[in-house]
């Protein structure tokens, strides 16, 4: 039985070997020397542990008497976040480099928020769950403060960190709340308490826990700290954070919803509902004003996390299903985004102003024409992947019901088209100038062009996530 269990939890276990012995490698050796060696290997391993939950998981597996959960869900995931945080890495790897930040620690903090989000997507009790999100959130207090002698940086890591344990604690407020009203800590029994309706102490419980999730994933009224923690954190962080942890803070909504509450949908649809309205329109509006590329991606990862929250709104398998493919192709789109915002650099220093931009597509073609392919692709623009991703959970919203949601979107989306085609129409109409260099690292520039390549072709057959998605949904919402 114990081997069994320690069999589930494998890559986790693995992943967190790896990361403490590097640690202890790298301090008992040259220390930063040996950070661009364990980027590859950090990324390296978190690929081909993605690689292995992808073509190796079937069926619905539980570990420690279901205090963890390995079934399609999860592994969908995981498979997202760990693809994400290897490309995260590799893509950003040149531009810390350059910047006199590539210490050691930073791949292996990476690897262990990376673990702690594989575990909250896994979580079947309350205490799993708290556990996950601790280690994720605590490697991501550190990361985002590295910029030791920036103060933007430094105030960066401590509003994550303050604004943080405000979140945990409402999400640990809302647990206690739970078990003493369920009495127990597992989802399995907390769903049995609710059978017939939750009681009032129940229902706020879950109140207090989802709004402790909603911090994590940005959405309106808990985003606050987002634009800050994204501009003044390195860039290489910023778009681990707008990615990864983003896929993980949504599942774990998801599997807190249905798993746990699953027998109470209409009491959280209405919650999730409203989250998603606001995180919509606040970010789609708050955008146009920026200036600053990264606050503007910081908006719009707010927009985009209401979208996804309008796929976990509809209480669906059709919901969940829209929302994990929309999440899969988010990921996609700001993994490319990012890899050209961290080459965007002027006189050896990087420069974040949207302005800069200027006149950039008679310099580099090839690169503002991929630039243009993913803001297209993030404004929902036919025939785009992201436009696929929107509809998904636009006719989740619409078959459950939601047809104001779903109204309100469409016209958050057209909102927000205007700043995604500002940007391009400043590279192909502005004003020709000096701007950025538009020097770019070989793995930025595969990142860019590989991103902006998956939004054109995947229109096709969507890869087949589509049909993984809709496999994992249905292990998920039974």
């Amino acid at each position: 039985m114990f081997g069994s269990d320690i069999a589930i939890l494998l890559p986790e276990i693995v992943l967190a070997v790896f990361a403490m012995l590097g640690l202890l490698a790298a301090v008992y050796t040259s220390g930063d020397g040996k950070a661009p060696l364990l980027v590859w290997l950090s990324a390296g391993l978190l690929a081909l542990i993605g690689l292995y939950i992808a073509f190796t998981g079937v069926g619905v597996e539980q570990a420690f008497g279901g205090m963890v959960v390995n079934d399609g869900f999860a592994r969908f995931a995981k498979v997202v976040i760990l693809l994400a945080a290897a490309a995260i890495l590799l893509v950003g790897k040149d531009f810390l480099k350059r910047d006199g930040l590539l210490r050691f620690e930073y791949p292996m903090l990476i690897v262990l928020a990376t673990v702690g989000m594989m575990v909250m997507v896994s979580a079947g009790d309350l205490m799993t769950l708290y556990m996950g999100l601790e280690l994720q959130s605590l490697s991501l207090y550190v990361v985002a403060s590295m910029r030791r002698d920036s103060v933007r940086s430094t105030e960066a890591g401590l509003k994550y960190f303050v604004l943080g344990a405000l979140s945990s604690g409402l999400l640990l407020y809302g647990a206690s709340l739970t078990y003493g009203f369920a009495g127990t800590t597992s989802f399995a029994g907390i769903i049995e308490a609710a059978e017939g309706g939750a009681s009032l102490g129940l229902i706020f419980g879950l109140v207090f826990m989802f709004a402790g999730l909603a911090f994590k994933v940005s959405a309106v009224p808990f985003h606050m700290w987002t634009p800050d923690v994204y501009e003044g954190a390195p860039t290489p962080v910023t778009a681990f954070f707008a990615t990864a942890p983003k896929m993980a803070g949504i599942g774990l909504l998801a599997r807190l919803g249905h798993d746990a509450f699953g027998g109470v949908v209409g009491d959280w649809q209405q919650i999730v509902a409203l989250l998603a309205v606001l995180s919509m329109f606040l970010g789609a509006i708050a955008a146009i004003g920026q200036t600053d590329i990264k606050r503007l991606m910081a908006y719009s990862s707010i927009t985009h996390m209401g979208f996804a929250l309008m796929g976990l709104a509809a209480g669906t398998e059709q919901g969940v299903s829209a929302m994990l493919i929309y999440m899969a192709i988010y990921v996609t789109m700001n993994i490319g985004a990012f890899a050209f915002i961290m080459s965007m650099e002027k006189d050896g220093r990087h420069v974040t102003n949207t302005s800069s931009l200027n006149g950039f597509a008679s310099k580099e073609p090839t690169k503002a024409l991929a630039i243009m392919v993913l803001m297209f692709s993030l404004a929902g623009v036919p025939p785009l992947l992201g436009f696929f991703g929107k509809y998904a959970v636009l006719f989740a919203a619409v078959d459950a019901g939601l047809m104001l949601v779903a109204i309100l979107g469409v016209i958050a989306s057209v909102i927000g088209a205007f700043y995604y085609l500002r940007i391009v129409y400043f590279m192909y109409f502005g004003e020709p100038r000096e701007g950025i260099d538009g020097k770019m690292g070989a793995l930025s520039y595969v990142g860019l062009v590989a991103a902006a390549a998956i939004m054109v072709f995947g229109v096709f057959n969507l890869f087949g996530v589509d049909s993984l998605a809709e496999a994992a949904a249905a292990t998920l919402v039974r």
